[in-house]
């Protein structure tokens, strides 16, 4: 909401920075960036967004960024009814923006907790990863280019973090956002320098932060993207996931991975595992439709791709994927369609040649005089190898041999699910590409196609016998005599100082032993404390809100819906019901 629309990466960051602030609460279904974002600026109903994205709760807000000074506005909403059951403005200094992102998470955290039901929540869920505000800037600048995922983006989050690395070298993430980019640039630019400085920001990276689970990403990417090692980007892949089980980033890489090697039931099985927590990703659905078109289910690749196109339009992966399904499927007249109206479609004359090549029974007028000059070109940053498809398709199959072999040497990225790549099938009778299929991806160079049997704990109780009843005796003597409830403002974290235990042993205690979550509970002795006083003729000159006030209920909103909820009538019916 800043004056200068400039700002939009910082307003971004923040969103992101409390959304994984967030998935770090076990416990918590957090859906990802991308599909949150789908809703930026749009005035959709709460409860659409609820059902689109499969989610009780929505957090909406603000960002004000102006000079040195920052507002943050937000509030949960309850996407069945749309009501608001929490709400709050920030106004801090920048250079208290991590504590305040910190604040804001523990307080949504908190809320969630008492309203839904137990979770552990630590006691802080961010912290700084810099002193350095300017440096954090050059940072959200760098990562909302990366978040572009296409070349350009590469470029400019390159210049922005190393910027950023400049102006803090103490500073641990935009090392690892280089080692990211460089490595996905370098292997699909056949840039080898690049996959060098990649690794020597790694090792930067790691010695400031040995833990970081966007450091393992960015290690598993440049040893399955740069190097293709299979073994240990996979390996890599599962620990960023172990450290952060909601980073879709990782185990989209993963499911990668498995697609390269044709592991297709794995591929598709963490492709819908992601569409949980990112349902509304076009990213994510071109990876499933990527699956399906090398497994030739060109139909259902085609669905996925229509989902991804009707999210994003303007992303390039799906549209050149879908020139190659047309091409495949022998539907000329919609591919010359769609070539016509999309001005982003990827290699449109060497597509239409293509299509004549493939299928030559087809009576279309393609003009493929130019063939030749087409297979000279570098592949340079097309999403597919388009010269190689040609080379095939005309018949010379001892260069497109030659061609796979160099580019296998170099580790090109637009080749590396070459094993199933339906247009290459001509080339699988030749030895020459089963010996390189067999160089690349023979057994042992693989990771397991076992699964591993995880065993699930029970959860452990968070307090003993002892301590239970020590509890539960302070409790209920505070809430008969003191009558802690009456208090408006109450939280979690204020009655578990008063009975003197930490909060989340009192959200374990109210869910385990009382089975209520915390509102529940502490609304029910309110709406009992109301019955009595709504029952006392000595009362009858007051409102029926005025006595849910001296109740404790603090808004007239939660004492209706609450009342109606356990009583399913309105209070006002209920009274009457009594006075008969």
């Amino acid at each position: 909401m800043s004056a200068d629309p400039e700002n939009e990466y910082f307003s971004d960051g923040i969103t992101e920075e409390i959304i994984n602030a967030l998935t770090t609460v076990k416990g918590l279904k957090v859906i990802a960036r991308t599909s949150s974002f789908a809703f930026k600026n749009k005035n959709i109903d709460v409860r659409t967004i609820g059902d689109q994205l499969g989610v009780s709760t929505v957090l909406e807000g603000s960002v004000r960024k102006v000079n040195n000074k920052v507002r943050i506005t937000a509030q949960l909403i309850n996407t069945n009814d749309g009501t608001h059951f929490w709400s709050k403005n920030f106004d801090r200094e920048m250079e208290d923006i991590f504590a305040l992102q910190d604040e804001i998470s523990l307080r949504i955290a908190d809320q969630i907790r008492e309203n839904f039901g137990h979770i552990n929540i630590q006691e802080h869920l961010i912290e700084a990863p810099t002193k350095n505000i300017e440096a954090y800037d050059l940072y959200l600048k760098g990562r909302y280019q990366h978040l572009m995922w296409d070349g350009q983006g590469m470029v400019n989050s390159i210049a922005l973090y190393e910027q950023c690395v400049t102006t803090d070298p103490s500073f641990a993430l935009p090392y690892f956002g280089l080692v990211y980019s460089y490595a996905m640039y370098g292997s699909w630019t056949n840039n080898k320098g690049l996959l060098q400085l990649s690794e020597e920001n790694l090792s930067k990276g790691f010695k400031l932060d040995k833990q970081s689970y966007t450091g393992y990403f960015g290690k598993a990417t440049l040893l399955f993207w740069g190097q293709w090692d299979f073994i240990n980007g996979h390996n890599f892949f599962q620990k960023a996931i172990e450290l952060n089980p909601s980073y879709t980033e990782a185990e989209e890489g993963l499911c990668e991975l498995y697609t390269a090697i044709g592991y297709f039931e794995k591929a598709l099985w963490h492709a819908d595992n992601i569409l949980k927590i990112n349902p509304l990703s076009p990213n994510h659905y071109f990876t499933k439709a990527n699956i399906y078109y090398l497994k030739e289910d060109y139909t259902k690749a085609l669905e996925c791709i229509e989902t991804s196109l009707s999210i994003n339009p303007s992303f390039t992966h799906p549209i050149a994927l879908k020139q190659l399904c047309l091409i495949l499927t022998k539907d000329y007249e919609k591919l010359n369609d769609f070539l016509d109206k999309t001005p982003l479609a990827e290699r449109p004359e060497e597509c239409r040649v293509l299509y004549k090549l493939v299928n030559p029974e087809d009576k279309i007028h393609v003009d493929i005089s130019r063939v030749t000059s087409m297979i000279k070109k570098e592949i340079g940053e097309a999403l597919f190898p388009w010269q190689l498809f040609l080379t095939v398709h005309l018949g010379k199959h001892e260069m497109a041999l030659d061609f796979l072999e160099e580019n296998i040497k170099m580790r090109t990225g637009q080749i590396i699910n070459f094993m199933n790549i339906p247009l290459l099938k001509p080339l699988h009778r030749y030895k020459r590409f089963q010996d390189l299929v067999q160089a690349v991806f023979r057994e042992e160079l693989l990771p397991s196609n076992s699964e591993k049997q995880i065993r699930i704990a029970p959860p452990k109780a968070l307090m003993s016998e002892a301590e239970i009843d020590m509890a539960l005796e302070i409790f209920e003597k505070g809430m008969k005599e003191e009558k802690w409830f009456q208090n408006p403002s109450l939280s979690l974290r204020e009655l578990a100082e008063n009975v003197n235990i930490s909060s989340n042993k009192l959200s374990w205690l109210l869910n385990e032993r009382i089975g209520q979550n915390f509102n529940e509970y502490i609304n029910s002795l309110r709406l009992e404390a109301f019955k009595e006083l709504a029952l006392n003729p000595a009362n009858s000159h007051f409102t029926l809100l005025a006595l849910a006030y001296e109740s404790g209920f603090n808004s007239k909103t939660v004492f209706n819906a609450f009342f109606k909820k356990i009583e399913g009538m309105t209070p006002k019916a209920w009274l009457k019901s009594k006075q008969i």
